[in-house]
């Protein structure tokens, strides 16, 4: 079968533009719905006495309650027409799912570093959940209208830059192409941001296996155990235990029958180097681990494993529930929502955690499998001046491309879509803004349904109360 030339496949990413205009990414839609159904939609199947927790988290501000309803935007896109031009997109890259980590060759690289709700689906997909994050963010940190207008501009214009730059680039380039510290700060940084950031990436440098040993664990003399610290964190069969008696999982008795089939099964996706590294460690403990603002809820696990020398390796056992945009479009499905994960993680990031695996485990539930922490490094926005955060957008949008390119092969055709003008990125100003002010009123929506008791919202500090004798 003949390959389409560079002419051709230009030519197909302009057709896009009949039935989706440029200018019509503006629109927001038609939007019947009740947020309040959603979001309990995508409460099932959750630890129950975790929900109020999610729901607690979300309430403090627009922005956090942005960032646990991607269900809420899925179902949002899904009412006006896309591109066509389909891939594997994050599916949920708001701007606080960006960060530094450390490739398996300890070198600090920057990117996308969640893929709970990866799929096939249109790539203007994930830039409408980055821009529309961007000018949430900026409201709740009380910028002005057109900051939050030129942060949009600045993360559509560099998405459009790069994509055009990654069109000329052939597969290998592509694939092999990483974003360091060093690149990312001669091109996105001023020499005063650049110290800020190499601060921040020298506490990354801390953030080992060995120092959370000393934080969360104790050891007996014989075996390490790791601290309850509930409601974040608690033995899934333990006194501080949040499990129901009937629940499933805490019928089951104690952890080694809880990890036991599940452990074999996982060692079977991996490569056979993977799979004797990890021989050299012994099981010690494991425990439940609340995580993040939308995966509050979900089943997450952490086992602490050390080896002969008595190092330890924190491995992440998190639960792969459907994707929110396999939801809304329709895509071919794989069978294990964990090698969705995987599989989709391992194509949109320039380098992947050696340990990256899935399973499934009791009750036919799917997980994935990762490192819990190895020199992460996220942003607190918060602390970010107007400058800083025209940074971080640039930096965003750069990451996006980057992804998209790699993982689709389609950056000849998204970037003949673009164009070389403005007019997607004004377009996607106007989404955003207009998105922004949805979110707010659907927040109001969600505050007035948990004061009224419809949902039950609860604080980390309240819960922790709970525990306090």
């Amino acid at each position: 079968m003949r390959a389409s030339t560079i002419a051709e496949r230009e030519a197909r990413g302009r057709a896009a533009r009949e039935h989706s205009k440029r200018s019509s990414h503006r629109t927001v839609g038609e939007l019947h719905r009740n947020p309040i159904e959603l979001l309990k939609q995508s409460s099932e199947g959750r630890v129950e006495k975790l929900v109020p927790l999610r729901y607690g988290r979300m309430s403090v501000s627009p922005f956090t309650f942005f960032r646990g309803t991607a269900i809420i935007q899925a179902h949002d896109l899904s009412r006006v027409p896309d591109t066509g031009l389909t891939m594997p997109i994050c599916g949920d890259g708001h701007l606080m799912n960006f960060g530094g980590f450390a490739t398996p060759e300890r070198q600090l690289v920057f990117d996308l570093n969640d893929f709970d709700e990866v799929a096939t689906g249109p790539f203007e997909w994930d830039l409408k959940r980055l821009t529309a994050s961007l000018v949430v963010a900026a409201r709740h940190m009380r910028l002005s209208r057109g900051t939050a207008e030129h942060l949009v501009m600045t993360a559509a214009t560099e998405y459009r830059d790069r994509m055009a730059q990654y069109a000329q680039c052939g597969a290998l380039e592509l694939w092999y192409d990483r974003i360091t510290f060093d690149l990312m700060a001669e091109t996105a940084l001023t020499p005063e941001r650049r110290r800020i950031v190499r601060r921040g990436m020298e506490k990354a440098a801390g953030r080992t296996h060995e120092s959370l040993l000393e934080k969360m664990a104790e050891f007996d003399g014989n075996r390490w155990s790791i601290r309850d610290a509930p409601p974040g964190l608690f033995h899934v069969h333990g006194a501080n235990s949040l499990f129901s008696p009937d629940d499933d999982w805490f019928s089951i008795g104690n952890w080694d029958k809880l990890i036991a089939g599940t452990w074999g099964e996982y060692l079977k996706t991996l490569s056979h180097d993977r799979r004797e590294l990890l021989s050299h460690f012994t099981a010690q403990d494991l425990v439940f681990k609340v995580v993040g603002v939308g995966s509050v809820g979900t089943r997450c696990l952490v086992l602490l494993n050390v080896d002969h020398m008595g190092k330890p390796l924190f491995i992440q056992i998190k639960e792969a529930r459907p994707s929110v945009i396999a939801q809304y479009h329709k895509a071919p499905a794989l069978k294990h929502e964990g090698e969705r994960v995987v599989r989709g993680q391992r194509m949109l990031q320039a380098a992947s955690d050696i340990f990256l695996g899935w399973a499934s485990g009791p009750s036919g539930r799917h997980f994935y499998f990762r490192q819990l922490r190895d020199m992460k490094l996220s942003a607190n926005i918060e602390l970010f001046d107007t400058d800083l955060l025209e940074g971080y957008a640039k930096l965003c949008g750069w990451i996006m491309a980057r992804a998209h390119a790699k993982a689709s092969g389609q950056a000849i055709e998204v970037s003949a879509y673009i164009g070389r003008g403005d007019q997607f990125a004004e377009a996607l100003t106007g989404y955003a803004t207009s998105y922004a002010d949805q979110v707010e009123r659907d927040y109001e929506v969600f505050l007035k349904a948990c004061r009224s008791g419809e949902l039950e919202a609860r604080t980390d500090d309240d819960m922790a109360a709970d525990f306090r004798v």
